[in-house]
Formats: C-alpha cells, structure tokens, sequence
C-alpha cells in the first residue's frame, strides 16, 4: 500500500446508531492470558494468538479513556483495557497476534509523568520476552490506539528519539513498522483547550506534571507532534473529538518527511473506530493489514 498525502473526507455518519462504552463492554469476548510486563498489578497485558504456525503479525492494542483510572460516572472497565477487547478478538480472528495493554494512569499509584508512559514503553518491549513461545514476528509490530491510547501508540513509534537524558530512555526500544491512531491527539498542546471540556480535568497538565511552559522538556519527550519524523507510516482515523486538531498534525509530519493517511469523518461518533460491528471498522483492519504486509 502507498501511504499518501492527507485525506480529508467530510462524511456523513458511518455508523446510524453508535454503540455506547457500556454496549461495548457487553459484546461476548473470548478469555486470553494475562501477562505481567512488571511488578504492579496494572502491569500487564492480554495476549492473543491466531490459529496456525505462524510466525504472526503483532498488533499493539492501547485503551483511552482521558489518561485517567476513573472518568465521571462511567464504569471503570470503560477506562480500561476492557473496552477494546472486542477489537482485540476481531483482529486476532483476522490473523493477528495481539497484545492488549494495561498501564497506571492518573488515579493510580505511579501513574502520571513517568510512570504511565514507562508502562507502555515496557509493555511493549516485554513482546521481546514471548514472541519466541508464541511465534510472534517482531519485525511485523503495529500499534494501534484509541483516544488517549492514540497519542501512547504515536509516542512509541517516536520514543527511540528519546535523548539518553530522558527519564523515558530505554537502550534499543522495540521498533514498530506502522501505526494506527484512531480518533486520538498528536499534540499535546493543542489539546490542552480541550481537555476541561472533553475529560472534566486538567488531565494533560496533570499527565505533564505541569503546562508546556513549566514542562517544555516533558512537552518535547511525550508529544508526538514535537518528536516528528517519527519514522514509520502512520494511519489516523478521526471523528467528532479530533477533527479539527488531525489536519495540522498530519501536515506537520508530512513537513518532517513521514508518510501519513489520515480519513477524517467529521461527523462520526468517537466510538465506532473500536466497536468491530461498525461500518469503520473494516477500513481500521485494512489499514493495519498494509502495514504489516512483509517488505518485498
């Protein structure tokens, strides 16, 4: 697949009546072994594995939910790894391998700058310790996230930028070939107008430890837009939530040299990138299955 130019496509809504968290936490999904990446009991991810030999693509799957461990009068699940759980299984029935994270997030200890983000850089080195059991192909690894999980999946693409100064530096971070931001922010700052509005918090300057002018360097280590080119193609799907932030992203990594293909439903509802019976859904697959395909 040729990754190209934005594309901004002003839809009508793809999905007539789009199903709620709680409809999405109700859809029958298949057990999977739970695998601890780390001491707390936070730290840790859901593994699925296709039928079949493999060796198999891998997709990294990272929950939204505003960054936070609780939100307004949602269930907590809806924060959670649960919620992508039926894309989890979807995808592991198209021939996926999938690793659904869990990670501290505000509300829990450790959770915030560095914490959150050391989790998910840690959950996603830890495919390094299984692949071999599960015949993962690790030089097929996608990651995939919705909402505030988009942002994380953008930031692990970025993070082998990271100076060695950095309190989020690892040595040789897992590299992934693509990834996939599914109505989730790209900029940090940008998004700081929203948040009071969106999540009911100063959750960005909360996840910070501070605003871009007190934490310009935590600003310039987390943000994906002020860590461009992040060096993989990038596919990001938006609706109502981020329409209006994706364009500017989307031509600041083109600007940095990055291949980008970005589908903007302005109108579409902020849950029908991970509900798998949505008319969105199969164009999310279509994307993550170009960008596995093996090099020829």
């Amino acid at each position: 697949m040729r990754y190209a130019a934005f594309c901004l496509l002003l839809l009508a809504p793809l999905f007539a009546q789009e199903r709620s968290p709680d409809d999405l936490l109700k859809l029958p999904v298949p057990n999977a072994p739970r695998i601890a990446y780390g001491t707390d009991t936070l730290q840790f991810g859901e593994l699925r594995v296709p039928a079949g030999r493999g060796p198999h693509p891998v997709v990294i799957i990272v929950h939204g939910g505003c960054w936070v461990a609780r939100l307004g009068k949602l269930d907590d699940r809806a924060v959670a790894l649960d919620l992508v759980r039926p894309i989890a299984a979807d995808l592991t029935a198209n021939g996926f391998a999938t690793w659904n994270l869990e990670y501290r997030r505000l509300g829990n200890d450790g959770g915030g700058w560095p914490g959150t983000f050391q989790d998910i850089a840690a959950g996603a080195d830890h495919l390094r310790q299984i692949a071999a059991k599960n015949h993962l192909d690790l030089t097929r690894v996608v990651a995939i996230g919705h909402s505030a999980g988009g942002h994380f999946a953008l930031w692990l693409a970025a993070r082998p930028k990271l100076p060695k100064s950095s309190e989020l530096y690892v040595k040789d971070p897992l590299r992934l070939k693509g990834v996939v931001d599914l109505d989730g922010p790209g900029d940090l700052k940008a998004t700081i107008p929203l948040q009071q509005r969106v999540c009911g918090a100063p959750v960005i300057t909360q996840l910070m430890g501070g605003s871009p002018e007190e934490r310009a360097q935590r600003y310039r280590e987390g943000s994906p837009v002020e860590m461009l080119p992040l060096g993989v193609p990038q596919e990001i799907f938006a609706g109502r939530m981020f329409a209006t932030q994706t364009p500017a992203y989307v031509e600041a990594a083109k600007r940095a040299g990055d291949t980008v293909n970005a589908a903007v439903a302005a109108q579409s509802g902020h849950f029908v990138f991970i509900d798998p019976g949505s008319s969105t859904w199969p164009q999310v697959v279509k994307a993550i299955r170009a960008l596995t395909e093996p090099r020829r």
